[in-house]
C-alpha cells in the first residue's frame, strides 16, 4: 500500500504518560492495519522522551492546554492556539479519523479534525470521565471506555467497553532475566515504587520511611524506586544510609522490566498503570493521588479492590509502618499473591489496542466506500438513544474483528 493511499489516524494523547503510552499502544495496532499515524502530543518531556521510541509514527508537538482554577481567558488563548495548529499541521495531509486519549490538549485536534471531515472518537481510561472527555463526547462519532462505570458518566449515544490499551511489549517474562536486565540482582525478592510519569513526593517519602521496616523483615529486598525528576538525589541518599539494593531513576522507559521483575508495587491508580499492572499480574497497593479531578483515582483503586486485585490506602491515611504492613503478604505470602494475580487477570483487556483499532478502521472504510451500512455505522448525534456494548474481552475482540 503506497504512502498516498494509506490512511491517516491522528492520535492525540500528550499530557501525561496515562494518555500518551495507551494512544501509542492504538497506534501500533493502526499501523499493522495499514494505517499511518500521526501522534499530537505536548511539550511536556515526558511526551518528548517517550515519542523517541514509537517507531514508524510521525510526531507533532502542540501547545499545551489545561484549565488551571477559574483561569478561562488563559485557557481559551490556549486551546486556541492549539485549534490553529492542529489545522495548520493537517492542512497538507488532513486525517481520516482523529482518536482523543483524554485531556484538554487533545480536544482542540479533534474539532479540527471534524471541520476537515475525519471520522472523531475518544477513548477514557478512568472510571470517572475528565472534564474534557465529557465535553468532548458531544463532538466525537464513537466513544470508548476502559470501565463500564464510565459509560453512565458520558453523554454519548455509542459507547463501548474495551479496556485501556497497553503496549505490545507488556507480556509477562522471567523476573530473573529481567532483573539482570535491569543491573539488580537475579534472586532477591524486588519492590517496584513508582508515582505515575510525573513521579509522586508522598510515594517517595512513605516508600523511604517504609523501607527499614520491610528490611527488617526481609533483608534481602531490593528496590527499584522510579521517583520523578524532583526527589531522585534524596531518594538514592535515603537508600543508601540503609545499605539497601536500590536501583532509583527519575523515569524508565523499559516499563515491562520493571514490572516482570518486580515481585510487588507502590504505584498511583492511573488507569494506565493499573491496565499495566493487570497485564503482567503484578500485586500492589495502589496510593491514589488525592489532588486527582473528581478523586478519579480513588475510585479507579476501588474497582480493583472490590474485586481482590489490589490494596489500596489514602495518602492522608497512611505512614511508612502502615505501608510496610501492606507490602509484606504481598512479597511474602504465596497465596495471597496468587489471589491477587488471578482477580488482576479479569481487567486484563488484551485486545483492547486491538479492538480500538478495528472499530476506527471499520469507520473509516464505511465513509470511504460510502456503503449502505455507512449510515448506520455513524449515527446521526441527534438520535436519543444510548448504545452500550459490556462484552468481555473476548466477546469484543470478535466484534471489533468482525462486521459489528
Amino acid at each position: 500500500m503506497s504512502t498516498v493511499s494509506k490512511p491517516l489516524v491522528a492520535i492525540a494523547c500528550g499530557g501525561t504518560g496515562g494518555h500518551l503510552f495507551p494512544g501509542l499502544a492504538v497506534a501500533d495496532q493502526l499501523m499493522i492495519r495499514g494505517c499511518d499515524v500521526l501522534a499530537l502530543v505536548s511539550p511536556k518531556e515526558v511526551d518528548q522522551h517517550s515519542v523517541k521510541n514509537a517507531l514508524g509514527v510521525t510526531v507533532a508537538t502542540l501547545p499545551a492546554v489545561g484549565l488551571t482554577g477559574r483561569n478561562y481567558a488563559a485557557f481559551l488563548g490556549g486551546f486556541w492556539k492549539s485549534y490553529r495548529a492542529s489545522r495548520r499541521v493537517f492542512r497538507d495531509r488532513p486525517p481520516q479519523a482523529v482518536l482523543a486519549m483524554g485531556g484538554f490538549t487533545s480536544a482542540p485536534p479533534v474539532l479540527a479534525g471534524r471541520a476537515c471531515g475525519a471520522a472523531t472518537f475518544l477513548h477514557e481510561s478512568n472510571t470517572i470521565p475528565g472534564k474534557a472527555n465529557r465535553w468532548l463526547a458531544h463532538f466525537v462519532d464513537q466513544a470508548f471506555v476502559g470501565f463500564s462505570e464510565a459509560a453512565g458518566r458520558l453523554h454519548h449515544h455509542n459507547i463501548l467497553r474495551t479496556g485501556t490499551p497497553v503496549r505490545l511489549q507488556f507480556q509477562p517474562a522471567s523476573a530473573a532475566a529481567c532483573r539482570v536486565a535491569l543491573g539488580l540482582a537475579e534472586t532477591r525478592p524486588l519492590l517496584l515504587i513508582m508515582g505515575g510519569s510525573q513521579g509522586a513526593s508522598g510515594i517517595n517519602d512513605l516508600a523511604l520511611e517504609a523501607a527499614p521496616i520491610l528490611l527488617q523483615s526481609l533483608p534481602s529486598l531490593q528496590f527499584l524506586h522510579l521517583t520523578g525528576p524532583q526527589d531522585v538525589e534524596k531518594v538514592r541518599l535515603g537508600y543508601e544510609k540503609l545499605g539497601a539494593k536500590a536501583l532509583v531513576r527519575p523515569f524508565l522507559s523499559e516499563m515491562e522490566l520493571a514490572l516482570a521483575a518486580a515481585d510487588a508495587a507502590v504505584s498511583r491508580a492511573g488507569a494506565s498503570s493499573m491496565a499495566e499492572l493487570a497485564a503482567m499480574r503484578l500485586p500492589a497497593v495502589l496510593i491514589p493521588y488525592p489532588a486527582a479531578a473528581d478523586n478519579h483515582q480513588f475510585y479507579n483503586a476501588q474497582a480493583y479492590v472490590q474485586a481482590g486485585a489490589a490494596v489500596s490506602v489514602e495518602q492522608k491515611k497512611i505512614n511508612g509502618a502502615a505501608l510496610a504492613s501492606r507490602l509484606l503478604p504481598l512479597l511474602t505470602e504465596s497465596g495471597q499473591r496468587a489471589a491477587m494475580q488471578a482477580a488482576l487477570g479479569g481487567f486484563h483487556h488484551g485486545h483492547a489496542a486491538e479492538l480500538i483499532a478495528e472499530r476506527m478502521f471499520a469507520f473509516m472504510e464505511a465513509r470511504r466506500r460510502r456503503r449502505p451500512d455507512a449510515a448506520a455505522a455513524e449515527s446521526p448525534k441527534g438520535t436519543n438513544h444510548r448504545r452500550l456494548l459490556l462484552q468481555d474481552d473476548s466477546v469484543a475482540y470478535r466484534s471489533g474483528s468482525g462486521a459489528a
